[in-house]
């Protein structure tokens, strides 16, 4: 499996924010978008999530589940945690488990999901009265919940103390090292083995 992305231009009004942009992520491996504030680096994943539309280029999941469109087979986490907050934590794994698998619940995933973000504690304390940093471990545990080969990750390290980096930084390196795919944007080093990096320029002042 593999993510192509061949001279993408995306616009934002008259105004251009990403211009020729080509990169490519194998299977097994993670990418992670380096540049300053206003680079494009938000803009790049939200259009490879499907959440922008593209201006010229292509993007592609090269060997992909061909009767699938590319969001379909993606986890894209922004910079919201989209949790329910009346809703407890394992309830809000288990909507979000059927939101995106078609109805379809996987227990066993919804427990696993829990243990890997350190959440058994919390599975019935409302979303609403988690700290910033226990959301954001709440958020983050729908990728495990609901397996999709590629992770768009922007940004995923807000609000977590180096405790819970850690533990995204294992549950990214097991993905990636079971032939997963991840395009991340972050300030925080996950310190993966199969990390690459690419720097965007500035293209406009706002990403």
């Amino acid at each position: 499996m593999r993510l192509s992305v061949k001279h993408l231009v995306v616009d934002r009004g008259a105004r251009r924010i990403v211009d020729d942009l080509s990169f490519a992520v194998e299977a097994g491996e993670a990418l992670v978008l380096v540049g300053p504030n206003g680079a494009g680096k938000t803009t790049v994943i939200r259009t490879v999530a499907g959440l922008i539309g593209v201006a010229g280029g292509s993007i592609a999941l090269e060997g992909g589940d061909a009767e699938k469109e590319l969001p379909a087979q993606a986890h894209y986490i922004g910079h919201l945690n989209a949790l329910k907050p009346s809703l407890t934590v394992e309830e809000n794994l288990r909507f979000w488990a059927a939101y995106l698998g078609g109805g379809a619940v996987d227990g066993a995933a919804i427990d696993a999901a829990l243990v890997a973000f350190d959440l058994e504690p919390l599975a019935m304390i409302p979303a609403g009265y988690l700290s910033a940093g226990q959301k954001r471990r709440a958020c983050l545990a729908r990728l495990i919940a609901t397996p999709r080969p590629l992770w768009l990750l922007d940004e995923p390290t807000v609000s977590l103390d180096a405790a819970s980096v850690a533990l995204l930084a294992r549950q990214v390196g097991q993905h990636v090292a079971g032939g997963g795919l991840v395009l991340a944007a972050t300030h925080i080093p996950l310190g993966l083995a199969s990390e690459r990096r690419l720097e965007i320029g500035v293209r406009s002042a706002a990403a």
